[in-house]
């Protein structure tokens, strides 16, 4: 069974970085396209980047473009994000997911879904 676990997320104040992580507890994890998603309360599902198998090629959307960077690791089985001059608008549950679908930014291309971890970001 695919299992994704997010980590590295807390409470910061706006302006620090963060670095999110990703880890399958799957080899195949290197063959795989990833990706990025965040939550707010209230609201939908929002993509945030993907990355292809091998991390030489990336997408991010629009709004995300400049304060965040995706990143793998496949000898870790891992992805990372890193959010730098956070906002408090980063607020979110953002989780990592994989897709069959390289260029993809809608969250029902992606799946299975780790369980989130939590960025909270003070103003």
């Amino acid at each position: 069974q695919v299992q994704l676990v997010e980590s590295g997320g807390g409470l910061v104040q706006a302006g620090d970085s963060l670095r999110l992580s990703c880890t399958a507890s799957v080899p195949t994890f290197s063959t795989w396209v990833m990706g990025w998603f965040r939550q707010a309360p209230g609201k939908e599902r929002e993509f945030v980047a993907a990355t292809n198998p091998r991390g030489t090629n990336t997408y991010y959307a629009d709004s995300m473009k400049g304060r965040f960077t995706i990143s793998r690791d496949n000898a870790k089985n891992s992805m990372f994000l890193q959010i730098d001059s956070l906002k408090p608008e980063d607020t979110a549950v953002y989780y990592c997911a994989r897709t069959l679908t390289y260029g993809s930014r809608w969250h029902a291309d992606f799946g299975p879904w780790g369980q989130g971890t939590q960025v909270t970001v003070s103003s």
